[in-house]
């Protein structure tokens, strides 16, 4: 499977149109949905569908919800999702959340985020209504700077993992990418961050500590989009639009099941929910069955070599996040981030999450 199969729709116009009916969403890679954009992100169910331009054409795409069974949501901070978790239960309740949450107040690294007291408190009452699996705590990236050392960012972490590590089940983390990047290292650069990568032998002694802090702590971690193989520190890598995740979480959704291992293993998987939920490569329901051949067709082809995503359809777009951190990779212009927002907020209830569709008119 390498795409979403299209269905007929009809949108707010009246306009019969070609959308593509993915069964997995991502609430976004691209952007913010869950901190600035919840509002419209509720609309949108409702109405059904959502527009989306392509980043690399411009050409728009329309994606239905009539077949999606699980949301993938991506957040600095999810605070005002809280308020729409009892509707979004009773729409689409499968989901869970990707909640990176860093330690880089003093640094200012991340200079529009709510203090880190304050994201702390939103991580565990999250936790506290959806459950510690559906909260994946993210470290990510890791960056070192000429203020910041190895045995500093071990620390941050030490310190957030005490906080948190009740709360959540999982540690998500990566090693900044710099190099590989123009929009991180023109972001660094006009944040006036001297950053560096690491090296071979930071990138072992970071994961060393970090297994041995997520032992202590009885979470799992893992490293996204890494090739570098950590397994003898106990990091495994991480698919973050996980396949086994959802198995555990949501077995009893016979649709979502069917999807993800095919109609002859759905018995296995929703008996899976009772088993430990155990990470490392499949199969994930014992020996005699495997589901890696499953898996191999479900693989995102689109996101990076070493990426473990099974597929998803991302609704955000790039250069529409108002958080505006010096390492992001998803604005190439913080001004263009911006006026984005702006147009969003005077044209909330759009197709698009830009306001910049025929919708805008309801906005005059």
């Amino acid at each position: 499977m390498t795409s979403w199969k299209k269905e007929e729709i009809e949108i707010a116009s009246g306009t019969k149109v070609l959308a593509q009916m993915p069964v997995i969403v991502s609430a976004s890679r691209s952007t913010d949905i869950p901190a600035f954009y919840s509002d419209w992100f509720m609309e949108r169910l409702e109405a059904g569908y959502v527009k989306w331009f392509n980043p690399f054409n411009g050409v728009p795409l329309y994606v239905g919800f009539k077949k999606m069974r699980c949301v993938v949501f991506w957040s600095k901070n999810p605070r005002s999702m809280l308020a729409h978790l009892d509707a979004l239960d009773a729409i689409c309740p499968n989901y869970y959340f990707q909640f990176t949450l860093n330690d880089y107040d003093a640094e200012r690294i991340e200079p529009r985020v709510p203090p880190l007291d304050e994201r702390v408190e939103t991580f565990k009452r999250l936790s506290e209504r959806l459950g510690r699996d559906r909260v994946v705590w993210r470290f990510d990236p890791l960056i070192l700077t000429d203020k910041l050392t190895v045995s500093d960012i071990l620390a941050k972490v030490e310190r957030l993992g005490d906080q948190v590590a009740q709360y959540t089940s999982r540690l998500v983390f990566s090693f900044i990418d710099i190099n590989a990047y123009k929009k991180v290292s023109g972001n660094l650069k006009k944040g006036g961050v001297n950053a560096r990568e690491f090296t071979p032998d930071e990138m072992c002694a970071v994961a060393q500590r970090i297994g041995e802090l997520a032992k202590g702590w009885g979470i799992a971690a893992a490293t996204c989009g890494e090739i570098k193989d950590l397994d003898q520190y106990g990091i495994e890598h991480n698919r973050c639009i996980d396949d086994r995740l959802m198995i555990k979480c949501f077995s009893h959704d016979k649709c979502l099941m069917d999807f993800l291992a095919g109609d002859n293993l759905v018995g296995r998987a929703r008996r899976a929910r009772r088993r430990q939920y155990e990470m490392p490569s499949l199969p994930f329901f014992g020996s005699d069955v495997s589901i890696s051949s499953q898996y191999t067709k479900l693989k995102d082809r689109g996101q990076r070599l070493a990426c473990g995503c099974i597929m998803s359809k991302d609704i955000g777009e790039y250069n529409t996040c108002p958080h505006l951190c010096h390492y992001c990779y998803a604005n190439a212009s913080n001004a263009t981030a911006l006026a984005n927002w702006k147009r969003h907020c005077t044209c909330p209830h759009a197709e698009t999450i830009t306001g910049n569709t025929s919708v805008e008119a309801r906005c005059a």
